[in-house]
C-alpha cells in the first residue's frame, strides 16, 4: 500500500507533528480530563477527515501525529480541535472554570507544528513512548 492518499484531483501525504499545552502549562491533563481531551481530539480530527497516526496526552501537553488533507490548513484544524475541546472540557469539568487563572481559556496560545518527512517511524515512536522517556 502506498503512503499517499488520494482526493478527487490530488495525491497527497501531508503528515504533521503538533504539540500544544494547557494555559500556563499547568499539569491538569490527567484522569478524566485527559480522557476527554483524547476523545475530543479524535472526534474533531475525524470530522475534518484527518487521520490520527499517534496521539499522546501528557499531564502538561498533547502530542498529535496526524495526516491532514491539503484542503484543510493546520491552523484551521488546530482552531477546531483546541476551541471545541476547551468548550467541552470546561463545560464537563465546571471546577476548572472556577479557578481565577483560566479566564475562559483552557489552552495556551499557539502550538508547535513540524512537518514529518522520512523519519515518520522515529517521530511516531517518540510520540507513543513519551511517558517512558519522561520518567
Amino acid at each position: 500500500m502506498s503512503r499517499f492518499r488520494k482526493l478527487l484531483q490530488t495525491v497527497w501525504h501531508c503528515q504533521y507533528h503538533i504539540v500544544w499545552t494547557p494555559k500556563y502549562r499547568f499539569k491538569i491533563l490527567k484522569g478524566e480530563v485527559a480522557e476527554e481531551v483524547e476523545e475530543c481530539a479524535r472526534t474533531f480530527c475525524s470530522q475534518q477527515e484527518c487521520e490520527i497516526i499517534e496521539l499522546n496526552v501528557q499531564v502538561d501537553h498533547v502530542h498529535l501525529l496526524v495526516l491532514i488533507p491539503p484542503k484543510i490548513s493546520v491552523s484551521k484544524l488546530m482552531g477546531i480541535v483546541k476551541g471545541r475541546t476547551a468548550i467541552r472540557v470546561l463545560n464537563k469539568f465546571r471546577k476548572l472554570r472556577q479557578q481565577p487563572y483560566w479566564g475562559n481559556r483552557f489552552w495556551a496560545r499557539g502550538y508547535c507544528v513540524d512537518t514529518v518527512g522520512l523519519d515518520t517511524e522515529m517521530i511516531r515512536k517518540y510520540v507513543k513512548y513519551q511517558d517512558d522517556r519522561d520518567k
